[in-house]
């Protein structure tokens, strides 16, 4: 299977030094990239098994500087991708041939922290982990943290409403967004949300989070910032089966306990992760959990009793606490570099579906024997606590039969997610990765009132164009 892209405009291909000159005479020349070679390192992002080349890239520094490109763009009807760091793994940044990248890494500053409301005002370019780090000598944090939180920027966490290990209390990107500041597809600039909790009116910071760039492109962000808990301890279970390990996580759960994070690693992900980051994590178990608890000391030992009365009850083989801060640094290492160690011993396709807790037994099983039926290997990594799946599908990539299986495999495991009453994506988006199973979630009447509410902010498709929606049957 071959992800389908449309043709090229012909007109826009031929006006291209034209539109370079124009975005040359809105931004300085140091934000404008033409060249062929220093474009190419914008042609795919961490979906690599694709790639296009933009026809051109702007970095502007200033919402101010977005607005005009995009309101250039929309006179003359360029298409426009935004991009923060390109980390997304369902292409939900690959531009295409008659498009232009409209990169937000220079606007990367924090523009105000307010400690007593519990809110930070950044731009969309900065880093998820910066934005902790800078609150951080005054114990506090922003709580999502997606596995890739060291590069990805908060655009694109608002894009995707990423996720990350700790979003299991504490919630994803659309629970810890106040609200943005947003440049529209003719170069209007409007606020929505803002420092309260809720705002008055339709909800729509809750239409713009998830939205993968297809409604305007978001400058700055209103955040919550949290008080960092008194202490945290995270603890290794280790399961002789994988589907052992997921009846514990949904009895865990069912039983009203909610830790911080509840992290899942198959065999094949643990002694890949324990190889890179010397972890401590046992390589003599099928399955582990990796379960945080946090609060005081009385609190934390309180919560671990009943998990581990929970545990026991599934034959649990092996329970190690980290005894120190060193220790717990080294276990989150190895939980957050599974991508970056897997991609060291293969090629792989990182899939991102989501389903109900008490389907993962059974899910996990068939995960396995689909891999299986195509003759290749898979590594689960994933947050088990609210069912958002991550199996990692190892392959060749320079072999055409293998990619092409491991495709067909992905796109299996996908429908299965919505098949047991779960959905295509937990924090990855559509992008281009999973567009074309769009059909397989929803009625074409959905996918068309869908595209309705695309069309008010964007009736010419002009922003970040072919993600999310099948090609076929695309609302004009």
């Amino acid at each position: 299977m071959t992800i389908a892209f449309p043709l090229p405009d012909a007109a826009i291909l031929a006006r291209r030094e034209s539109i370079v000159a124009t975005l040359r005479a809105l931004l300085p020349s140091e934000c404008v990239i033409e060249s062929e070679e220093e474009r190419r390192a914008f042609e795919t992002d961490a979906f690599t098994a694709y790639r296009k080349m933009p026809l051109a890239v702007v970095l502007p520094r200033s919402t101010q500087e977005v607005a005009a490109v995009m309101r250039y763009c929309h006179e003359a009807g360029v298409k426009v991708v935004a991009r923060g760091a390109g980390t997304s793994l369902s292409g939900g940044a690959i531009p295409q041939e008659d498009a232009i990248i409209l990169g937000l890494a220079k606007m990367s500053r924090v523009l105000d922290v307010n400690f007593a409301d519990r809110t930070m005002r950044v731009e969309a370019g900065i880093t998820n982990l910066a934005i902790s780090n800078h609150v951080m000598g005054e114990g506090f944090f922003y709580a999502p943290d997606p596995s890739s939180q060291l590069a990805c920027t908060i655009g694109g966490n608002i894009g995707m409403n990423s996720g990350g290990a700790h979003c299991l209390k504490y919630g994803v990107t659309t629970n810890n967004i106040l609200g943005v500041t947003m440049v529209l597809v003719d170069g209007t600039v409007v606020e929505i949300g803002g420092d309260a909790l809720d705002a008055p009116g339709y909800d729509l910071l809750g239409l713009v989070v998830g939205s993968e760039g297809q409604l305007g492109i978001v400058t700055e962000a209103t955040v919550r910032i949290l008080r960092a808990a008194e202490g945290a301890r995270p603890v290794l279970f280790g399961f002789d089966s994988s589907e052992t390990a997921g009846a514990c996580v949904a009895a865990i759960i069912a039983a009203g306990i909610i830790p911080v994070a509840m992290e899942f690693m198959d065999k094949q992900a643990v002694e890949i992760c324990e190889a890179f980051a010397h972890a401590g994590y046992p390589l003599d178990v099928e399955a582990l959990l990796i379960i945080e608890v946090e609060g005081s000391d009385d609190e934390m030992d309180a919560m671990l009793a009943r998990i581990v009365t929970i545990a026991q009850q599934y034959n649990v083989k092996t329970i190690k606490e980290s005894k120190s801060a060193l220790e717990t640094a080294l276990i989150w290492k190895g939980r957050k570099s599974a991508f970056g160690a897997t991609g060291r011993i293969a090629d792989y396709i990182c899939m991102d579906g989501t389903i109900p807790t008490g389907q993962l037994p059974y899910v996990l099983r068939r995960i396995d024997e689909i891999v299986k039926s195509y003759g290749l290997r898979v590594a689960n990594v994933f947050h088990a606590g609210d069912g958002n799946l991550h199996p990692l599908i190892l392959y060749n990539v320079n072999d055409p039969d293998e990619a092409r299986k491991a495709e067909v495999a992905g796109n299996d495991i996908l429908t299965l997610c919505v098949d047991v009453g779960g959905c295509l994506t937990g924090e990855h988006g559509v992008g281009i990765e999973k567009r074309d199973l769009m059909r397989h979630q929803f009625t074409e009447a959905e996918l068309h009132q869908q595209q309705r509410v695309r069309a008010v902010f964007d009736q010419n498709w002009l922003l970040n164009p072919a993600k999310v929606f099948p090609l076929e049957g695309r609302l004009a």
